[in-house]
């Protein structure tokens, strides 16, 4: 495995998942939702986040799950952001061990996340629907 506590310029999307504790599918969704999280593709077409990317998501997972903002809601306190603030924002936490209690909620928090994204697919096609 490798070590996350070494600072690095760039990291992949698999490290970026154990760093936040988020899965890579819920990754790539931001990457669509919000247009601020936007990484850097290299040669292969791989995604290669920086600590700002990182600190951003943990930003959005900060108010997504904790402040139990929605999607939209988040976009609009989005608008604000500057990427250079990040005194405002979490810290990293590199290590590569995550918290025993983070262990034992892992899969609720993956289900949670799971359901609220089905729910947000949800309303976005009850609005095209009704638009159609």
């Amino acid at each position: 495995m490798k070590d996350l506590s070494i600072k690095k310029l760039y990291y992949s999307i698999s490290e970026v998942s154990k760093i936040t504790g988020l899965e890579q599918y819920v990754l790539r969704y931001w990457e669509n939702e919000f247009e601020q999280l936007k990484p850097q593709k290299n040669r292969a077409g791989n995604r290669a986040y920086t600590n700002k990317d990182i600190q951003l998501i943990l930003f959005l997972k900060k108010l997504l799950r904790e402040e139990k903002y929605t999607i939209d809601g988040a976009k609009k306190v989005l608008q604000n952001y500057n990427p250079v603030d990040l005194e405002s924002l979490p810290q990293v936490n590199l290590s590569s061990e995550p918290k025993k209690e983070e262990n034992l909620t892992s899969n609720n928090i993956q289900k949670e996340e799971f359901f609220k994204i089905l729910r947000d697919i949800k309303e976005l096609l009850q609005d095209i629907y009704i638009k159609l």
